[in-house]
């Protein structure tokens, strides 16, 4: 026999020991719908105010020069999950002269900044490769940071035709 202040419901309804209507399975996932929608709604990119904000606070007030890097990224990406990127500097990678840092930006992802290598005089050569993320079709801009501080930069366009990061 149930107690008197339990009502009967149907077979989906979930109840705890007290009787107090905890959730349908169909709440549960029109809830989960719903704040999936509200997600969807505007994917989270980085502003060009955002990627200034974020090279002034890697690389302070100092000028960046063009030249000395190479990006190579495809011209087309299809997936924005791996896009491949390679970054060369023109460096003798001396005591003297060398590379200390390689960095990559990006103009659209939700963060702007995508990589940062440390390197020095003994890695032989200045070249760094990975697979990045692109959120979508963009400009990617590569900065070298020279042992003595100046700082050496390139910029290249990529398409993507499925995005990443949002």
């Amino acid at each position: 026999m149930q107690s008197p202040d339990r009502k009967k419901h149907g077979i989906h309804d979930i109840h705890d020991i007290h009787g107090i209507h905890v959730a349908s399975r169909r709440r549960a996932l029109g809830a989960l719908v719903a704040g999936a929608c509200l997600l969807a709604v505007r994917p989270a990119a980085a502003t060009p105010d955002e990627l200034a904000a974020a090279l002034r606070e890697t690389f302070g007030d100092r000028k960046i020069q063009k030249g000395r890097v190479k990006l190579e990224l495809p011209r087309l990406a299809e997936n924005g999950n791996v896009v491949p990127a390679l970054v060369s500097v023109e460096s003798p990678m001396t005591e003297q002269d060398y590379v200390s840092a390689i960095h990559i930006f990006s103009e659209k992802n939700p963060l702007p900044r995508i990589l940062e290598m440390r390197l020095g005089p003994h890695n032989g050569r200045a070249t760094v490769s990975a697979r990045i993320r692109m959120a979508g079709t963009q400009q990617v801009l590569a900065v070298a940071e020279m042992n003595d501080g100046s700082l050496w930069s390139t910029a290249v366009d990529i398409d993507v035709t499925v995005s990443s990061c949002t």
